[in-house]
C-alpha cells in the first residue's frame, strides 16, 4: 500500500476564491470612485444654463412651418 499523500488542492483553491474576491472588491471600489467624480465634473453651471436658453429661443423662433395640410394627407 502507497502512504497517503496530504493534498494542498483545497487550499489552493481557496486561496484564489480570496484573490478574486479582493480583486473584485478593488475593481468595484474604484469604479465607484470614478463615477462620483463623473458626477461632480457634470454639474451644470450658469454657463451651461445660458447655452440652454439661448438654444431654446434658437428654436421658439424657427419656423418650422412645411406649407401642408394635414387633413389634405387622408
Amino acid at each position: 500500500m502507497e502512504p497517503e499523500q496530504k493534498s494542498n488542492g483545497a487550499l489552493v483553491g481557496a486561496i484564489i476564491v480570496i484573490i478574486i474576491l479582493i480583486v473584485g472588491g478593488i475593481y468595484v471600489w474604484q469604479s465607484s470612485i470614478t463615477k462620483e467624480k463623473q458626477i461632480e465634473s457634470e454639474t451644470a453651471t450658469v454657463e451651461d444654463s445660458n447655452d440652454l436658453d439661448t438654444l431654446q429661443q434658437d428654436v421658439g423662433a424657427t419656423d418650422t412651418s412645411t406649407g401642408v395640410q394635414i387633413n389634405g394627407l387622408e
